[in-house]
């Protein structure tokens, strides 16, 4: 499987990334007005897979280079990559209005997931799908235990 892989950096996985983590980075700083997501995690084992897959990820999208992939360009997958951190940040636009109810929550959960999936399709990167898949059902596991159930 890793024969279709070269080393590289593809930056456009880090800047999808970066671009991803700056409402992070914003809520890190600045506190929103109903602020429920600074509570102690009730998942820290789920929460600690997430980490090790969100970094493998990382790396996987950003370091492997699928041989065989076609030149990026705007294809129906990135458009819907683009869509979904549209989504993800008009997601963050309503918590710091405010809204914290479930549909919320998955907002702020599914969308930067769904981000990186596109990506990593686009750019056949199955090395990437795989821990992505894996952290979005922490992820999903995570907001679901700590703020819906």
């Amino acid at each position: 499987m890793l024969k279709k892989y070269k080393f590289g950096f593809e930056w456009r996985g880090l800047v999808l990334f970066l671009v991803i983590m700056i409402p992070n980075f914003i809520w890190f700083v600045i506190p929103t007005p109903n602020d429920i997501l600074r509570t102690d995690s009730l998942t820290p084992k789920i929460d600690s897979i997430a980490t090790v897959c969100q970094i493998a990820f990382v790396i996987c999208l950003c370091l492997l280079i699928r041989t065989d992939s076609k030149p990026f360009c705007i294809t129906e997958t990135i458009k819907g990559m683009i869509v979904s951190v549209v989504l993800y940040y008009f997601s963050w636009g309503l918590y710091y209005l405010g809204v914290t109810n479930a549909a919320l929550i998955m907002g702020l959960t599914i969308f930067p997931c769904i981000a990186f999936l596109l990506f990593a399709i686009d750019r056949h990167n199955v090395c990437a799908i795989i821990p992505i898949s894996l952290f979005t059902v922490c992820h999903l596991v995570y907001a679901t235990v700590n703020f819906i159930a």
